[in-house]
């Protein structure tokens, strides 16, 4: 495999084993996160481990004006991205009017409006090119409103339904979109979240293995991936029958802190 994959929050995470997985099957890379000096030691081992090509950009892509800066620089760069991964987001805990405007403004900016340029300009890049991948990493919170994060699960909402909505799109015309929708994931998400001590927290995956199940439906152009089978039966048949009401107690509930 010689495609170029750009992944965003490549650093650590469910962006990092995403691009391990790439690289082992002989794929070059793209790495985009904030955090130089872990994407130089991902660098490092990638080139040392498969013998591929990797390149890295220090950016904040939720930023301004940040994504469409980040495209102009790939092409500048003379790369052809068969493959984009945008995996970079965030969230945060709390009751909404209590929390910092600026950061759930940020968050939007980062989990809908980066994820959305990016996959607008490189999507239609893969278009001209005759084919490409999009793997869109959502979260089974776009299931559902999420009391305590209302800002994070509503983020997730829109990337799960763009995500589907762009496949149905763009899929005629030679490009698929999957989008990764995992229940919680043992990263550092979860301190930055401030989600320890929740009920949220007491199992979840590893990034190693939904990582592997992210990019095996991507590469088979599947439209969502859900990274367990109980998650899976749960919202397709067992959400949906819940009272709205009740669901929102549920929630706001497994986002508590144990006592």
């Amino acid at each position: 495999m010689t495609t170029t994959a750009l992944v965003t929050g490549a650093s650590s995470g469910i962006g990092a084993a995403l691009a391990r997985l790439h690289a082992a099957k002989g794929g070059n890379l793209l790495l985009v996160a904030r955090r130089q000096d872990r994407l130089d030691r991902l660098r490092r081992d990638l080139e040392t481990d498969h013998g591929v090509s990797v390149h890295t950009i220090a950016m904040d892509i939720g930023g301004v004006g940040a994504a469409a800066q980040l495209h102009r620089q790939v092409k500048e760069m003379g790369h052809s991205i068969g493959i984009l991964i945008n995996n970079a987001g965030f969230g945060g805990r709390g009751h909404h009017i209590d929390r910092d405007l600026t950061a759930e403004q940020a968050m939007i900016e980062l989990n809908i409006l980066s994820l959305m340029t990016l996959t607008r300009l490189f999507a239609a890049d893969m278009v001209a090119a005759g084919g490409g991948r999009v793997l869109n990493v959502g979260s089974t919170a776009g299931f559902m409103p999420g009391p305590k994060q209302a800002v994070y699960f509503a983020t997730k909402a829109f990337v799960n339904s763009y995500s589907r909505a762009l496949n149905e799109e763009l899929r005629p015309r030679g490009v698929s979109v999957t989008v990764l929708a995992p229940g919680y994931v043992e990263t550092e998400f979860a301190q930055v979240a401030d989600l320890h001590g929740t009920h949220l927290t007491r199992s979840g995956a590893t990034a190693e293995s939904v990582a592997r199940i992210g990019y095996q439906a991507m590469m088979e152009g599947k439209l969502i991936a859900i990274n367990a089978r109980g998650l899976n039966v749960a919202l397709n048949w067992v959400v949906p029958l819940v009272p709205r009401r009740l669901m929102l107690k549920l929630v706001a509930a497994l986002q508590s802190k144990s006592s």
